[in-house]
């Protein structure tokens, strides 16, 4: 269980969470036996995520991220509820790129492509904001992504330092988002904060806890703490959302399952559970499509 420390400054400027990652990008390494490459950008892809299911208004509410570039790695997904619940996969795990000035090159993983946010908050539609790839870093495509499709200026700084036997050795990051009527010399503070900050990586290897690293982004400034979250990696599937998709699919392709592979056998893509339909599931779930 990672916890995200959530504060706002004293005077409403602008507000900014922090989590400490390492437990939930490992699960998520172990899930899927990603490469280092592929590791630093799903970990990176959930840290955000993470941080962004925390300002959820409820339980129920639920976002997803869709990452599309044309490196190697393909794209990842990934997503979050109100609850605590995050999770991801990328479509290549397996990618190996030789380092980029010492470091894993994950915006050469990723490559050109785009980035999109969809957001379920009980309405009638989900909310979907999409732009491009601005370097594949990640921290920088959600920073633009906030400011073009959200209108929201906010600085994000992610890190995931993956160890010699590919566990993950530190994992985290923060975000920090302006509100309404922010003061330019509050913002003038951040930007110089910012400019001199080390890496997240750095900071949790020095041994720096959340409140420290989050003080250390707002240095000259006072915070005041809200209640923490708790987020893990967990996956939500069920028999009951693997039959509405199959359902979704239409009573032909149902049919054409039946005839051909007398059943079918689903891998759910966020976490190793298998599920298995007979070809008498099937006829069942066919009928309820032809309605």
């Amino acid at each position: 269980m990672a916890k995200i420390i959530r504060a706002i400054e004293e005077w409403g400027n602008f507000k900014i969470s922090f989590i400490d990652s390492r437990d939930i990008v490992n699960t998520a390494q172990q899930i899927h036996h990603t490469s280092p490459v592929v590791t630093a950008a799903l970990g990176r892809t959930l840290t955000v995520t993470a941080l962004m299911g925390a300002s959820l208004k409820s339980a129920t509410d639920n976002m997803t991220v869709y990452i599309k570039g044309d490196g190697p790695l393909g794209g990842m997904v990934t997503a979050a509820d109100g609850a605590g619940m995050v999770k991801g996969y990328a479509y290549e795990p397996l990618v190996d790129l030789p380092l980029k000035n010492g470091k894993l090159d994950v915006g050469g993983a990723i490559g050109r492509g785009s980035l999109a946010i969809s957001k379920d908050l009980g309405l009638k539609e989900p909310y979907l904001g999409q732009v491009p790839l601005v370097t594949g870093e990640i921290g920088e495509d959600f920073t633009y992504y906030f400011a073009k499709s959200e209108q929201i200026p906010t600085a994000i700084g992610l890190g995931v330092l993956v160890d010699t036997d590919l566990s993950v050795r530190q994992a985290g990051g923060f975000m920090v988002q302006m509100l309404p009527g922010a003061e330019d010399e509050a913002i003038s503070i951040l930007e110089k904060n910012l400019q001199t900050l080390p890496p997240v990586t750095t900071m949790l290897e020095d041994g720096m806890t959340g409140e420290e690293i989050m003080e250390a982004v707002t240095k000259g400034l006072v915070l005041q703490y809200l209640d923490p979250a708790e987020y893990e990696y967990r996956c939500d599937c069920s028999e009951d959302k693997i039959n509405r998709a199959l359902i979704s699919m239409g009573a032909n392709e149902l049919l054409d399952m039946i005839e051909k592979d007398g059943g079918a056998e689903i891998t759910c893509q966020f976490c190793p559970k298998v599920y298995r339909l007979s070809a008498d599931d099937l006829r069942a779930l066919y009928e309820s499509a032809k309605q």
